[in-house]
């Protein structure tokens, strides 16, 4: 049975875009620009009360329902042809308790809208690396970012989360109401229900410092000789990773360096300044930089530092993978495949996984793999279509040329699906399988990194 439309939009008061309507193509399009999908409708909540009604509207037809946070997802999980889309993008309040450092986040908030609201208070929490990331995707899925060290993942910093379920109702997760839902939401995925809003954790963060220094692709090798060495070692307060990038117009560096493939470490400290600069530096005695932007900044600015050599609307093509450590084979591949790179928005990123994040039990959360060395991303971005086989061989390639020290596991946030193996590697699937029969049996919520009961 297909979903009245007259009646869905009699029902809420945020808008429902249809086939046919001004601002369709708008309201459907999604970050990857290689998804090309057809809703039935987008519905705009305007309240959690248009949640539920669009929930109860999907169950009764049958045909299961997108939910829709920040549309980043790269496998396109935030639309689908044929189906209703709850977007939530108009549920982006945030509401800064400073006394009891927490924030109320609304489910459709993107990480900007917490900065904004956070950082005049000297208070943040661990979100995504690029600002314009929807909170919900990447919060449920695990969430890394340059405080993972310090603080955990995003999913860690989950105080409590409301969350609308299959049939409409409204319940809160927490340590104490719905437990087993609460450990579901923190890392297994969108499969469970739709969270309108997070309770984070906050911590003081009144400033970092860090930046990028840019290194010779030839020199890739050693500088992530240094920095597997340096990590080993280093204090919490060190939030940073090691990074193939394309040079982008940037006042520090040199215009006919612009557009070149480079290798870069990218540094957080968000501990004593002068420590910082100090420990930063010695990344410097590997090799003569290119160019650096190392100094004080706000870890708003930081964080969103990447936003623009990441476009919505560009095409998208991943591949993660786990690491125990930096091996050999991967300096190499840098430098083999760094040179082919098919667009300047591609990048290999190389995330530490220790600290804080292997603080947490294997079992307090539905988050898997937290005894891994790094979280890996080969991830390449462009704009031609003609360009697609070109830039995902180079994808596949590279990824193949390091997967060999690879570990068992996928960061389903990074996954768009189709590198072979268990979507839920690594993950208590029996455990999230329960948790899906108790609060979706009928699988309303389907189209996403989806655990079947």
């Amino acid at each position: 049975m297909s979903v009245q439309l007259d009646d869905l939009r009699a029902g809420v008061d945020g808008r429902v875009v249809a086939p046919g309507d001004d601002g369709y193509d708008d309201a459907r399009a999604v970050y990857n620009g290689m998804i090309d999908r057809r809703p039935a409708a987008v519905v705009r909540c305007a309240s959690v009360d248009d949640v539920r009604a669009v929930v109860r509207a999907a169950a009764a037809s049958g045909d299961g329902l997108v939910v829709r946070g920040g549309a980043h997802n790269v496998a396109g999980f935030g639309t689908a042809d044929g189906v209703l889309v709850a977007d939530l993008g108009d549920l982006h309040d945030v509401r800064v308790d400073v006394d009891a450092r927490t924030a109320v986040v609304g489910g459709g908030a993107r990480w900007r809208h917490v900065m904004d609201a956070t950082e005049p208070h000297g208070l943040a929490t661990t979100g995504g690396l690029i600002s314009t990331t929807g909170v919900g995707g990447l919060t449920l899925g695990g969430g890394i970012g340059f405080l993972s060290r310090r603080f955990g993942l995003a999913c860690d910093n989950v105080v409590s989360a409301e969350v609308v379920l299959a049939d409409g109702s409204v319940v809160t997760a927490s340590e104490t109401s719905e437990p087993e839902l609460y450990w579901a939401i923190r890392g297994g995925g969108g499969s469970f229900g739709v969270v309108t809003s997070f309770t984070f954790q906050l911590h003081e963060v009144p400033s970092v410092v860090g930046g990028p220094i840019f290194f010779s692709l030839d020199d890739a090798p050693a500088v992530l000789d240094r920095f597997a060495e340096f990590i080993r070692t280093a204090p919490r307060e060190y939030g940073g990773f090691p990074a193939l990038d394309v040079a982008g117009p940037a006042p520090f560096m040199p215009p006919d360096r612009v557009g070149e493939p480079m290798f870069a470490v990218i540094s957080c400290w968000t501990g004593d300044p002068d420590e910082g600069l100090a420990r930063i530096g010695t990344f410097r005695d590997v090799a003569e930089p290119v160019a650096e932007h190392v100094g004080p900044v706000s870890y708003a600015f930081l964080n969103s530092a990447n936003d623009a050599s990441a476009p919505a609307g560009n095409r998208q093509y991943w591949r993660p993978l786990y690491l125990d450590d930096i091996g050999p084979s991967v300096g190499e591949a840098v430098r083999r495949f760094g040179p082919l790179v098919p667009g300047p928005s591609s990048v290999l990123h190389l995330y530490p996984f220790d600290g804080a994040v292997q603080d947490v039990p294997a079992d307090a959360t539905a988050f898997g793999e937290r005894d891994a060395g790094y979280l890996g991303i080969v991830a390449g971005s462009w704009a031609d279509p003609a360009d697609d086989e070109r830039a995902m061989a180079w994808v596949r390639e590279f990824h193949g040329a390091i997967a060999d020290e690879a570990r068992p596991g996928r960061y389903s946030n990074f996954s768009m699906g189709d590198g072979g193996g268990s979507e839920h590697a690594g993950l208590d699937v029996a455990r999230l399988r329960a948790a899906k029969h108790r609060y979706d049996p009928d699988n309303v919520f389907r189209f996403n990194r989806n655990v079947e009961s």
